[in-house]
């Protein structure tokens, strides 16, 4: 066991030495690999307590203690979503959007883990009570032109380090939307119409089950909502939704 431990150290010593670590932000070196610069971490504003505990909306305003366990927004009051809770690692901020980015369009899968586990943080309450984990799907066309699905590459990884059940192909995007980027929330709601559907055949697997609905972004939340609509027709008890970044409209 102490020859193996040894061999490791000195194998991650070769990879850093052939590998430097360099910020995942910026690129300048840092300590150990998958890191952020003190100044890049600095920047990031991590969406901690208080929030609305349904959408995950942060709290501009500095709350008092009100011994209130259950604080929602006026929107999560007024619409009520379909799934349970909504939460992400951080806002969709300048540092964030490069990480997104690079994942997304620029074939950066080695970032997958490391955002993975951010999320695995971010989303401990949703992950206690073991659910399936399905990533919000991608239309056939688009994985084909993109050759692979961002979220699908976060859910595997958060699925593997919580030992749960991965289930990629529950949830399919039969619709090919348009590019969501541009539009507002009501068109990006009509956008989604009829976008998902659960195979008639897969009904069962998700009957009576809590899911956690994996994505990159949280957007205006039309997509998780869309999805968590037709989970939860297919007979999902509860659906969640995680993600890596959270678009937070300053007020």
């Amino acid at each position: 066991m102490r020859e193996l431990l040894s061999y490791k150290k000195y194998l991650y010593s070769g990879i850093d030495l052939l590998f430097p670590p360099i910020c995942l932000c910026c690129e300048k070196r840092v300590s150990e690999q998958g890191s952020l610069c003190g100044e890049c971490w600095s920047d990031i504003r991590f969406i901690e307590r208080p929030y609305c505990e349904v959408l995950g909306t942060p709290f501009d305003v500095q709350l008092e203690s009100t011994g209130m366990i259950d604080l929602q927004s006026a929107e999560a009051i007024a619409n009520p979503p379909s799934f349970m809770r909504a939460r992400a690692v951080a806002r969709y901020d300048v540092h964030i959007r490069k990480l997104v980015s690079r994942l997304k369009f620029m074939d950066q899968s080695e970032l997958a883990p490391w955002m993975a586990n951010w999320m695995i943080r971010s989303g401990r309450e949703l992950l206690n009570d073991k659910p399936i984990i399905i990533p919000v799907p991608l239309h056939s066309k688009r994985q084909f032109f993109r050759r692979y699905n961002q979220a699908a590459e976060l859910a595997r990884y958060i699925a593997h380090a919580e030992k749960l059940l991965f289930e990629p192909t529950l949830l399919r995007r039969i619709k090919s939307t348009r590019q969501q980027v541009g539009l507002g929330k009501k068109q990006r709601q009509k956008n989604m119409v009829g976008a998902f559907k659960v195979l008639e055949a897969q009904k069962c697997e998700l009957r009576d089950k809590h899911v956690l609905l994996i994505d990159d972004v949280f957007t205006t939340g039309a997509t998780l909502e869309a999805a968590s609509r037709a989970l939860i027709r297919a007979g999902a008890k509860q659906v969640d939704c995680l993600t890596f970044a959270r678009v937070v409209r300053d007020t």
